[in-house]
């Protein structure tokens, strides 16, 4: 049974931090590719960071990088998002992905949403 689970989220204040993670199985034939969404304006979601499955290849959006931190802790088949310096912009709902089969096998993610599983979310809130 393929299942990712995300948790970690909450409420912080402006400038805090927060520590994601995914937590994902069933995926026993091919490279796992994991990839965090949030919504965005105009969009239903819009990638913030990816990991290849070997963890060798991270990719963030212009928006975050150099806040967000993106590792894998394979054996566990965990993804976690370190995310630092939050501000009121970053509050959504943060989705993890996974792609089974990765197309550029272990070294390879997107920020596009063209993932083959997606998890329930778990909610990042940022308010004073």
């Amino acid at each position: 049974q393929l299942q990712l689970v995300e948790s970690g989220g909450g409420l912080v204040q402006p400038g805090g931090s927060l520590r994601l993670y995914c937590a994902y199985s069933g995926f026993t034939l091919s490279y796992v590719a994991i990839g965090w969404f949030r919504p965005a304006p105009g969009k239903e979601r819009e990638g913030v960071s990816c990991i290849s499955a070997s963890g060798g290849l991270t990719n963030y959006a212009d928006a975050v990088k150099g806040r967000f931190t993106i590792s894998r802790e394979d054996d566990r088949n965990k993804v976690y998002l370190k995310i630092n310096s939050l501000n009121p912009e970053d509050t959504a709902i943060y989705y993890c992905a996974a792609d089974y089969r990765a197309p550029g096998g272990s070294n390879w993610c997107t920020l596009r949403n063209g993932y083959d599983y997606w998890g329930q979310g778990t909610q990042v809130t940022v308010s004073s």
